[in-house]
């Protein structure tokens, strides 16, 4: 088996036998990233994330990709591929010592032993030798990464400190290495002069107490308790992975449509927690949403108690860009693609913004597999059946900026959104969401769903909705203002309305209509 050692550097071993990799830093690069993304790649999103504009990314990328299929495709084993939009890896045949301490640290069954050479084979910097310091997105990417590393080793010293598998002198060994990771993590600290206290050392164990008081208390931080002496029992053990529930890791997947189109779904959280499904909305990316400082607190608490299921609907995010109708009709087929691949037959359904309207229509037509219905900051008609003509010639001139400068790298003309989305946010948040916007789909895309988007109509259908029905807006909604939301929770039978304290169509994650937000939707679905 081609073996692949990503601590440290990059390095290819078959069969004992090391793979001369290309002088090329940016090839190793795009190597790493296919094996550690695990999903395919679009070609566009590798061009942007490693070559600059000025040269000619496309054919850099063919270049790379030549020199790269002698080396992974070793042993008769196709596990390069690319077709005309993506370029993925097939890992099944390679062992990837990032995936397998990923693996391990998750694994309940693992041996002490097992966890230990985890970590000693995560010690090394992740990738350090395919750096990129001029491309400030692949330093992203790569920093994400190397959070993730650092994670895998924490968990891993976390698990063998409480081991009861261990031998005293083990376990101090390895709380020690747990303080030393998280030097401000209480439970890490208190287990640290435990295990040194057990051994008998209480003196040792004092000294370490009272430099690490120093430390708290310097650093504004509560003090541990020390006071267990020697013979007693361990502090009461920490949650089994503290800040777990914010990570969960997502399965990304793909399905093909009826008119040949290739959706990207996700799921995440435990798949035996009852599901919830978002429509997809303007403008998702499973990838660079999950990572969002904006929504993602929100979606990350919600997987914490569902079995969270969303998609990028066609011609935006890791879906196929280029599709020959985006309307209504192919947003709700879309959605019956989606929940159908990911084995769903009853479920309750999330639609925000037009995706409330796609929401409406899915469960008219399907009133048998939907159990809840959750629209946030929706509208049911579009603003080509209720704008003035004053309105109407402000709408169609914003769709001419959009097509003519939604791809430039002045964020103007996607300023538009965003001061509109969330009024509220940061600088930093909307220069996120400005780039965001710009890598999720293309200009002539954007312009297409806005289209989409006006001439959406599910009015005649609000009286079709069987499933209990929560209706939810922001009380100052710039985009859609909370009347609309009013309007659609009287015309749909026993609907439920609350209103949240925010002038944001896009919820950012740090303000409390978040959590507001979140604690309804529990209180909804357990009713």
């Amino acid at each position: 088996m081609l073996s692949i050692r990503t601590f440290g550097t990059l390095q290819l071993d078959d069969d004992g036998e090391l793979i001369t990799l290309p002088a090329s830093r940016k090839t190793r690069a795009l190597l790493a990233h296919l094996l550690l993304s695990e999903t395919p790649q679009r070609r566009d999103r590798l061009c942007e994330l490693l070559w600059e504009i000025p040269d000619d990314p496309r054919g850099a990328l063919r270049w790379s990709l030549s020199k790269l299929r002698p080396l992974i495709n070793v042993g008769e084993e196709v596990r390069l591929h690319a077709d005309r939009e993506r370029v993925w890896i097939d890992s099944a045949t390679l062992s990837i010592d990032f995936l397998k301490v990923r693996a391990l640290a998750d694994d309940a069954n693992a041996s002490p032993a097992q966890l230990a050479a985890a970590w000693e084979s995560a010690s090394g910097l992740l990738l350090e030798d395919c750096e990129l310091p001029n491309q400030p997105s692949f330093a992203l990417w790569l920093e994400q990464q190397r959070n993730e590393a650092i994670r895998f080793r924490i968990k891993l010293a976390r698990r063998l400190a409480l081991s009861p598998n261990l031998s005293p002198q083990e376990a101090e060994k390895w709380a020690e290495r747990w303080r030393t990771e998280v030097p401000y993590d209480p439970f890490a600290a208190q287990h640290a002069v435990f295990s040194i206290r057990r051994l008998g050392r209480e003196k040792e164990a004092k000294a370490l107490a009272e430099s690490l008081e120093r430390a708290f208390g310097e650093a504004g931080l509560a003090l541990p308790d020390w006071s267990p002496g020697p013979g007693t029992p361990p502090p009461a053990a920490p949650p089994a992975d503290p800040g777990a529930a914010q990570r969960p890791h997502q399965a990304i997947r793909f399905v093909r449509t009826s008119d040949d189109i290739s959706l990207a779904w996700a799921s995440v959280g435990n798949p035996a927690n009852p599901p919830l499904v978002k429509a997809a909305n303007w403008l998702s990316h499973l990838e660079l949403d999950w990572e969002a400082p904006i929504w993602s607190p929100l979606f990350r608490s919600l997987a914490t108690t569902q079995h969270f299921v969303r998609y990028d609907g066609r011609g935006c995010g890791l879906s196929d860009w280029t599709v020959p109708e985006i309307n209504l009709e192919t947003f709700v087929t879309d959605l019956e693609v989606v929940v159908d691949a990911a084995g769903l037959d009853r479920f309750p359904l999330l639609g925000i913004s037009q995706g409330a309207a796609v929401s409406i229509e899915y469960a008219a037509r399907h009133p048998e597999r939907v159990s809840h219905l959750i629209l946030f900051g929706g509208y049911a008609a579009g603003w080509r059946h209720i704008a003035t003509p004053e309105q109407v010639r402000e709408r169609e001139a914003v769709m001419v900026l959009t097509e003519t400068g939604w791809g430039r790298t002045n964020p103007v003309y996607r300023r538009l959104f965003s001061s509109t989305f969330m009024p509220t946010a940061t600088p930093e948040e909307l220069e996120w969401f400005d780039e965001f916007q710009r890598r999720t789909t293309s200009p002539e895309n954007a312009v297409r769903f806005l289209d989409a988007f006006a001439d959406i109509d599910v009015r005649d259908r609000l009286q079709d909705v069987q499933a209990p029905t929560l209706v939810v807006h922001s009380r100052n909604d710039l985009r859609i203002p909370a009347a609309t939301g009013h309007a659609l929770a009287a015309q749909i039978p026993g609907a439920q309305f609350v209103g949240l304290e925010s002038e944001n169509h896009l919820l950012l994650g740090r303000e409390p209509a978040s959590l507001e937000f979140v604690a309804a939707v529990r209180r909804f679905l357990a009713n």
